[in-house]
Parts: structure tokens; sequence; C-alpha cells
């Protein structure tokens, strides 16, 4: 499968220090460049030298979205913790669910508001909301 109009190629992510593979990588710089999209309202889509800023952006959007995807794998099928002495399981809640999809959520709008504000592409600035 091929991915075109990425924001951050592989030879970018991996000169960041990024260090997935590129069939990972590819399906997560889509991920994170679908919620750059998503929060600047498609400003970005047809630009053909997408700014630095949006590059180093979609980096660390990457890693977060990696950081997540190891978390809930690490999570067992919702296994929230074991004791095995007097065995005992307890599962993640839908409330935990929604709790680490919250705080995913946060932390990227947090790095967006960070590193893209006041950047402007076509005379305007891409994280405008008014």
């Amino acid at each position: 499968m091929e991915f075109s109009g990425q924001y951050l190629t592989y030879n970018e992510y991996k000169g960041l220090g990024g260090t997935l593979d590129q069939a990972p990588f590819n399906l997560l710089e889509f991920q994170a460049r679908k919620e750059i999209d998503l929060r600047t309202r498609g400003r970005l889509v047809d630009v053909t030298e997408i700014p630095q800023e949006v590059k180093l952006c979609e980096y660390h959007i990457i890693n977060i979205i990696q950081k997540y995807a190891e978390t809930t794998m690490q999570s067992n099928n919702g296994v929230a913790s074991e004791n095995i002495d007097g065995y005992s399981v307890s599962y993640l809640s839908p409330t935990n669910i929604q709790e680490i999809i919250k705080s995913k959520q946060k932390e990227i709008g947090d790095i967006m508001l960070t590193e893209l504000y006041n950047v402007i592409v076509n005379n305007e600035a891409i994280i405008y909301c008014g």
C-alpha cells in the first residue's frame, strides 16, 4: 500500500531519531496526519511545502500515538492488574478506557497548540478556529 501526502517522510522521521520500521511508521503517520487535519480543519491538505513546525509536531504526535498503543497492548485484553498469590485479576473499566483516550487526546492537543501556534500557511494561522 502506498502512502501519499505525508507531512513527514520516513527519512525525515529517521533523521529526527525515530525508531520505527517503515510499515508501522506509515500507519502511525497516517493517524497523526488525520489528527492534524482534524484540528487544522484541513488547511494543510493541498499545501506543497509543509512547514518545519508541522513536521516536528507530527513526529511528536506519532510518538504519542505509539506510546498509547503500547500501553493498550500491554494491558492484555483489558487486564489492568493481576495478583498471583491470591489469584485475582482486575480489568480496565469503560471509565478507565475513556480516561486513557481523553489523556491521549489532551496530550495531542497540547503538543499541537505548542508547536503550531502562530504557524501561517496561505496567509492563515493553521490552528485558527474562529
